[in-house]
């Protein structure tokens, strides 16, 4: 049985919790609570509180702004800019408050505004082979900076697709940090399909995801590995 002092506790630790909660409003219409608080050992934390659940992300290294990340599940915010990843291919860009941050098919109409801190990115996957993908293939998405000739190109994103009978053609979305970004980049995006540890698919094209440095479709065509 709980003590009165204990209660006393646990009801003011709740009070201090929902006043930390910021209200967030995303691209898809949806809304939801994220609190910043750390653990007992002082590493931060972000709690996404959803209207039937909450999820628990520790805090994870970034290059740029704040990563949180707990399996494939993913929050990278920075000022009030928020990116949700879900681990199964959605993403959706929040911004702090009620009012959701435009669509990318209205933005171009609307009042110019700051520009956000991410670039989304994205397109489709699909090859010519006349081969249905077994249900347990995995899609690989790589978006990197290859604009230094004769060095390693510089990976930026890697995001992994569990398909689950899915087949092509596959949409796939990224979400990429403008401070990674500078005048000499020069995004690539590729993507490879692989079954039980073994490449299947792969693409061997650069593709540009970028035009006059804004996002554009991707269209990418794989090639079948010969086993």
């Amino acid at each position: 049985m709980k003590t009165p002092a204990l209660l006393l506790l646990l009801a003011t630790l709740s009070a201090h919790a929902a006043d930390d909660r910021f209200p967030y409003a995303c691209d898809n219409g949806s809304n939801l609570e994220i609190a910043f608080t750390a653990d007992a050992e002082g590493r931060p934390l972000a709690t996404l509180h959803f209207a039937d659940e909450a999820v628990v992300l520790p805090q994870v290294p970034s290059t740029s702004g704040v990563q949180y990340r707990r399996g494939e599940i993913r929050l990278h915010t920075k000022g009030d800019d928020a990116v949700l990843e879900d681990g199964k291919g959605n993403s959706r860009r929040c911004t702090r408050g009620t009012v959701p941050p435009p669509s990318p098919a209205t933005a171009s109409t609307a009042t110019p505004a700051a520009a956000s801190s991410f670039i989304e990115i994205g397109g489709t996957v699909t090859y010519l082979a006349r081969i249905a993908l077994p249900p347990d293939a995995i899609l690989t998405i790589r978006v990197q900076d290859i604009a230094r000739s004769g060095a390693p190109a510089r990976v930026l994103v890697e995001q992994r697709y569990e398909l689950n009978g899915a087949q092509v053609p596959i949409p796939f979305s990224a979400t990429i940090d403008r401070d990674l970004l500078d005048k000499k980049t020069r995004l690539s995006v590729s993507a490879r399909i692989d079954h039980r540890g073994k490449l299947r698919f792969i693409s061997d094209k650069v593709y540009s995801p970028l035009k006059d440095g804004q996002p554009v479709p991707v269209a990418i065509v794989l090639k079948l590995v010969a086993r």
